[in-house]
Formats: structure tokens, sequence, C-alpha cells
């Protein structure tokens, strides 16, 4: 009989609960994330201001929440994506035996972020808007600069979500560490009694799936991210459904798919491990690279154009140049995905 055959198949109740932790952070890192952005706004809307059926009537536009909700979807996509890397990356490094020693990890994890939240939403976020007010039509920069308020709200904005992103990604590695120090005590690893194969088959997210679903949301999260910016860079004064949608939705749906096609194509069946932490390297580093070789593309192209005294002067012309340049995109997300996951996991295919 070889140590194989002689390890039995089967998971004790500690580590099976362990190895539901990644689902667990997950849920718990959006649930309260989720559960802040309520009470908020409930209280936004009840509560008895000068300005309080202004704030209702404008909720009250189906624009708000498109945009609203396209908003909060990126923070709780990195939060729910980062939860799960840093638990399931646990599991891989330590095993599940080790893992199932921090008993309350969830509570200790839900603790600390629940704090990062509140910090985001009752420090941060009205610091940043007090410093927005500086940069509006009217505000103080106009005031004594007399110049365009516009490039200094882009800077606050930007300032804004970098500031929030560290906060976001700090604070789930802090709750994360915190609660999994349990389980890098103690001195000496316990050895994992199930083999690895059977461990993920619980937990219900084998590798290669995991691996998929991580680059796919994370760069559709970006792709979503940026989306964002340039609407609300280009169409300020503008606020229509339809073009919210085909502008923020649309692209969004179709960045997860083309991503989750090209780590499809990077990956192979039976890979092992996940390494949840690679999947985040390479999404971030396609997302960069599509960016950097689409905007060396529209260089390209109207040097070309503006040298041959290329004109497009109709509107089939145009709607024809928009096609041809989506469809480069779209190329370009798949192999560019599908090169940086090969990259990353070259030694676990």
């Amino acid at each position: 009989m070889t140590q194989s055959e002689s390890i039995p198949m089967t998971v004790n109740p500690s580590d099976e609960r362990a190895l539901r932790l990644p689902r667990d952070f997950a849920l718990i890192a959006v649930g309260l994330d989720v559960a802040m952005f309520v009470i908020s706004t409930v209280v936004l809307l009840t509560r008895f201001t000068p300005d309080v059926e202004q704030i209702r009537s404008a909720y009250a536009q189906p624009e708000v929440w498109i945009s609203m909700l396209a908003g909060l979807a990126v923070p709780w996509t990195l939060s729910a994506v980062l939860a799960w890397s840093h638990a399931r990356n646990a599991l891989e490094r330590l095993g599940a035996a080790n893992v199932a020693l921090a008993h309350d990890a969830r509570l200790r994890f839900a603790t600390v972020w629940a704090l990062v939240v509140a910090f985001s939403y009752y420090g941060l976020t009205p610091l940043f808007f007090k410093i927005r007010t500086l940069f509006m039509l009217g505000g103080r920069f106009e005031e004594f600069s007399g110049y365009s308020p516009y490039l200094g709200m882009g800077a606050a904005m930007l300032l804004q979500s970098v500031v929030q992103l560290t906060v976001l990604v700090l604070g789930l590695w802090l709750a994360a560490r915190l609660a999994l120090s349990r389980s890098r005590s103690g001195g000496q690893e316990v050895p994992v009694r199930a083999p690895e194969d059977a461990a993920f088959e619980v937990s219900g997210a084998p590798p290669r799936r995991a691996v998929m679903w991580l680059i796919a949301a994370l760069f559709a999260s970006m792709q979503l991210w940026s989306s964002l910016a340039v609407s609300n860079w280009l169409f300020r004064s503008d606020d229509n459904t339809l073009r919210l949608l085909l502008t923020l939705v649309l692209p969004w749906l179709a960045a997860f798919a083309l991503a989750f096609w090209g780590a499809w194509l990077g990956t192979r069946a039976g890979m092992s491990p996940a390494r949840p932490f690679r999947a985040v390297a390479a999404s971030v580093s396609a997302f960069l690279l599509v960016q950097v070789m689409s905007l060396v593309i529209a260089i390209a192209w109207f040097f070309i154009a503006y040298a041959s005294s290329l004109r497009v002067s109709n509107t089939l012309g145009a709607i024809g140049l928009t096609v041809a340049l989506a469809l480069v995109y779209a190329a370009l997300v798949v192999a560019i995905t599908r090169a940086m996951t090969r990259r990353f996991y070259r030694r676990y295919l």
C-alpha cells in the first residue's frame, strides 16, 4: 500500500470549517461594506436638514443610482477578491489544519474590517468632500487663481481614489493577518492530513476556476473604474441613463468575459495550487499593459491619419472606426491576459 493510499480522504469538521474561510472572508468584507453604505444612505435621506428634499429628489433619479452603484462595485469587488485571496493563500501555504487553529478568525477579521470601513466612510469621505468643494465652480480655487477648477477637481478625485485604495488594501491585509495570527503561532506547523485535491474539492473552488474568476473580476473592476472616470470627465452635465449603461455596464461585462477567456487560455485543467496573489498580479499587469498598448495604437493611428490626411467624415466611417478599435481592444485583452497568466503560473501549469 502506497503512502497516498494510506491517507484518509476525509476532512475533520474543524478543517472543513477552515476550508470555507475564503468564502466567509469575502462575504464578511462585502457584507460590512454594504451594511455601512445602507446605513449611511438611510441616515442621509431621513435626517432633518434644510437640503434633505433636494437630496431625496436627486436620489430618486436612476442616473444617480447607476453612477453610485458603479462606483461602489469597484471597492466591493476588490474587497471580496482580496479577502478571499488572503484566506485561500493561508490555506495553501499553511494547510487546513494550521488555519483551523484560529478558531475566532472570522470574528477578528470582521472586527478589524468594520473599523476600517467606518474610518473610510466617516473619516476619509467627509474629508475629501471638503477638499473637493474647494475646486467646485465658485470655490476658493477658482476665486484665488482665476483658472478653471476642473484640473484641481480631477487631481483631488485621483488623490481620493489612491488614498481609499491604499486604505482598502492595507486594511484587508491587517484584518487577515490578525485573524490568522493564531494559525502562524505555536512553533512547528501541524501537518495536513487530507490531500490538497480533496481539500480544494471541499472548499468548492478548484484552482483553475479560482484563478479565472479572480483575474476576470479584478480586470473588470479596473475597467469599470476607468470607464467611470472617463464618463465623469467627458459627460459632467449629461445625465442620461442609456449613456451610462453603454459607457459603464457594457464595458464592464465585456471586460469580464474577455479577461475570463484569456485566463482560461492561460491556465490548464488540473493545475494546482491557485496561488491567488499571482492571479491578482497577473490581472493588474494585464490591465496596465492593455491600456499602454491601446494608447500606443491610438497615438500611432493619429499620426498615420494626420500624415496621410485621412479623415473620418461620415457617420458610417466613424462607426466603422469605433468597431475596429473595439475589436482591437478585445483582442489585446484576451492575448495579454493569456500571456500574463501563463507568465505568473508557469511553474504550476
